[in-house]
């Protein structure tokens, strides 16, 4: 393990909290000598970090779900990696495994961490991106939110915003799986073919799409939604959430997930306008943190594993490359340019 104190860990830090959109100067690149494992711990080489929409509500000061990154802290992100060095008997060199690494090159993680499952091992035979996707947080987030806050029933039509993303993408197809009538929204037509076409969502509502033939959402929810909503999965809030509630049926369920229309915002959140609909329909909204499920998350992954292996699902990322790029490639996020997960390759493997 000697070899160890040789290498260099590259990392990114938060420098300060961003107004609107995340900048340049919002990160510190950072570097440091790699420390060997402590008694029960390991070290992991990051390969893949997972870029996701509440990354920007981690940057926040102020109360949620979870603490805020502090100031000067590395960048909090979850990934997939393999251990290099390790002092706990659960975990061999080699290993590949699913952990909160970090934007970093090299991760130490502690007994203690260990025992609060912030480690698992992973299958590579899977695709180690899909780690960070339907199999990762994305997936236990769609697969959870879906089947426990949306309790789906054959026939029912369920309606998907972000739906070529990660967790809409997901989201639709455990659906279809479960015999729902599905309908996506999602930014161009390229992502909506796929998720049709590739993904077997009946429809795909092209919320880009201006045209005054079309007239956008209200028009695609008309069309492709005759008898209502059963249940909405709403990752971006704002107009189209709006939009939906317009539509929901008696006992219709709501799950808010995200907000990403939202996130950047330098002035007040906006809240639904259509709510007193959840009156009328005796509808319910909820919210779905996926922590709150992480001890089942090991079922999630069975059931989703099965289905990757008999084809019945799909799962795709787009990965771009280096440590260095992840301030820019995060912002792909919340201009619509990401096509399914958005992946950051740290290392080859």
């Amino acid at each position: 393990m000697s070899t160890l104190t040789a290498l260099t860990n590259h990392q990114i830090r938060l420098a300060s909290r961003p107004s609107g959109l995340p900048t340049a100067a919002n990160w510190r690149h950072t570097e440091e000598p790699v420390a060997e494992p402590g008694p029960g711990g390991v070290l992991v080489k990051t390969l893949y970090l997972s870029l996701d929409p509440a990354m920007r509500g981690w940057m926040n000061e102020g109360k949620s779900y979870i603490a805020p990154v502090e100031i000067d802290a590395v960048m909090r992100a979850g990934g997939v990696g393999k251990v290099i060095a390790s002092n706990n008997p659960g975990f061999a060199v080699g290993d590949y495994v699913n952990a909160g690494l970090d934007v970093q090159e090299y991760c130490l993680i502690s007994a203690e961490n260990i025992k609060r499952s912030g480690i698992f091992k992973v299958d590579a035979s899977l695709g180690l991106t899909t780690w960070t996707n339907v199999l990762g947080m994305p997936g236990m987030t769609g697969f959870f939110g879906l089947m426990e806050v949306g309790m789906p029933k054959a026939g029912e039509t369920v309606v998907v915003s972000g739906a070529a993303g990660a967790v809409g993408q997901t989201v639709g197809q455990i659906a279809k799986i479960k015999g729902c009538r599905v309908v996506g929204i999602a930014g161009g037509q390229a992502k909506c073919d796929w998720v049709v076409k590739e993904l077997g969502f009946d429809a795909c509502i092209d919320y880009k799409n201006t045209d005054v033939q079309s007239k956008g959402v209200r028009a695609g929810l008309k069309e492709h939604c005759p008898n209502g909503v059963d249940i909405y999965f709403d990752n971006v809030g704002g107009e189209i959430l709006d939009m939906v509630l317009a539509k929901i049926n008696r006992k219709a369920r709501i799950i808010i997930c995200g907000a990403i229309s939202q996130y950047n915002n330098t002035t007040p959140v906006k809240g639904p306008a259509n709510y007193l609909s959840l009156l009328v329909n005796r509808a319910r909204m909820e919210g779905i943190v996926v922590f709150d499920y992480a001890d089942r998350y090991h079922l999630g992954v069975a059931e989703m594993a099965g289905y990757l292996k008999s084809g019945k699902m799909k799962s795709r990322e787009d990965v771009v490359q280096g440590i260095e790029n992840f301030p820019t490639a995060l912002l792909k996020l919340f201009n619509g340019e990401n096509f399914g997960k958005l992946v950051l390759q740290v290392a080859q493997d």
